[in-house]
């Protein structure tokens, strides 16, 4: 019989050993320096890189399920060591607290999407609210931690690798990363195409159900700041979070507020929406949550090439995304210094269906060129990277380039 503890052991030292490399100290300040506007070369950022595709899951060997995820993050973070871009492994884990409601459940109904008809497929929206007057079955969501459930599975952590890495309890809140930024919600709960149309057919009741979810989120940050269940490692911002002007992220630091964290928020599903409509119905919604916060950083895979004026509104704003689908002359000229510009070519032109080292040069330098006359301060990131054509090797081939350009230009 397996032994899943022996088996998480190993996988665990290896981690640690990865963890505490001298590189990841030079990371932190490279990453730290670029995010408080200091000269420094542009990071390398690959958030994704076709893992799963990748990846044997006949090496799987934990019989525990809850042990089995940390098994594959252990993978995973191995795969990501080897890629060699400027990404950061801590030196901890994490195991996340258990809410009441569950996060599934934050709104009082499901808040999710139908079934995928495929294992990694995507997924068609599964709205709960279809008449106006379902907005009444919405409740108002507490911050409620399940203590005996979250210390079940944290001793079954430590007891497995307690003594190797220290083991961290995510207490944060229902609202995070996603869940806080209302946008994913929204779509969720309502669905994309309908809430297109709201915005035109009934914007008083649409203004009344963005005004309950900004409250709720609200609520609930509060309850969770006044518990002192916020801690330096609940930072957010899609990339590394580190700056000078905030602590640096640390497992086991409790009782922080919002003003001592990084925030992350995005409104993907209001990409082709005006810049008018996106500030009326998402953007001032957005505020009252992002201001509590000490720094956001904003964007994900939209195009912000027109909404950036109105982003201007958001006052501890230090990140933009820039991504496939924007205008990254436009962007730049806009952002110039005032911003971090979070850089995002197009994965499947970079590694998804091959490698053409001369389109990434090419595509590199062109960009490179643009942040340089304009004074940008940003990072190169490689997200959503969903194949690569069985192909894994290509992108620590595509790092190697991307760093070569930079020794060039920089």
């Amino acid at each position: 019989m397996v032994n899943d503890k022996k088996v998480l052991r190993e996988l665990a030292r290896e981690y640690a050993e990865i963890a505490h490399k001298p590189v990841m100290d030079e990371r932190r300040k490279l990453w730290r320096g670029l995010n408080s506007f200091r000269k420094t070369r542009p990071p390398i950022y690959v958030r994704a890189f076709a893992f799963e595709e990748n990846f044997d899951p006949g090496l799987l060997k934990c019989q525990d399920p809850f042990l089995r995820e940390y098994e594959i993050y252990f993978y995973r973070m191995k795969a990501q060591d080897a890629i060699g871009d400027d990404f950061i492994i801590e030196p901890w884990i994490t195991v996340n607290a258990v809410f009441e409601p569950s996060v599934s459940n934050r709104w009082g109904v499901r808040v999710g999407l139908g079934e995928a008809p495929m294992r990694g497929g995507a997924a068609a929206f599964a709205p709960e609210i279809i008449r106006e007057e379902d907005i009444n079955r919405l409740k108002v969501p507490e911050h409620e931690i399940n203590e005996k459930a979250t210390r079940e599975r944290l001793e079954k952590l430590q007891d497995a690798v307690g003594d190797i890495l220290p083991v961290h309890v995510n207490r944060g809140s229902i609202f995070g990363m996603w869940a806080q930024d209302i946008s994913t919600d929204l779509a969720k709960l309502r669905g994309l195409e309908q809430i297109m149309w709201d915005v035109y057919d009934r914007p008083e009741w649409l203004h009344k159900l963005l005004a309950f979810m900004r409250d709720c989120i609200l609520k609930v940050h509060e309850e969770a700041e006044k518990a002192g269940d916020f801690s330096l490692a609940n930072h957010q911002n899609q990339a590394m979070p580190y700056a000078e002007e905030l602590e640096d992220p640390k497992p086991g630091v409790y009782g922080v507020k919002r003003k001592q964290l990084w925030t992350f928020f995005a409104a993907q599903e209001f990409t082709t929406f005006s810049p008018d409509m996106f500030d009326e119905f998402m953007l001032q919604y957005q505020l009252p949550i992002m201001e509590k916060f000490g720094l956001v950083a904003y964007g994900c895979c939209e195009d912000l090439t027109h909404k950036i004026d109105k982003l201007r509104k958001i006052p501890n704003l230090r990140r933009i995304a820039v991504t496939p689908f924007a205008d990254v002359k436009k962007c730049a000229e806009q952002i110039g210094s005032d911003y971090v510009i979070s850089w995002r070519p197009n994965p499947s032109s970079m590694v998804s269906t091959g490698l053409d080292e001369d389109f990434v040069r090419k595509t590199v330098r062109e960009a490179f060129d643009i942040f340089k006359k304009n004074n940008c301060h940003f990072d190169i990131t490689l997200k959503d990277v969903e194949t690569v054509n069985h192909q894994p090797e290509n992108v620590a081939k595509w790092v190697k380039i991307v760093r070569e350009e930079i020794e060039k230009a920089f």
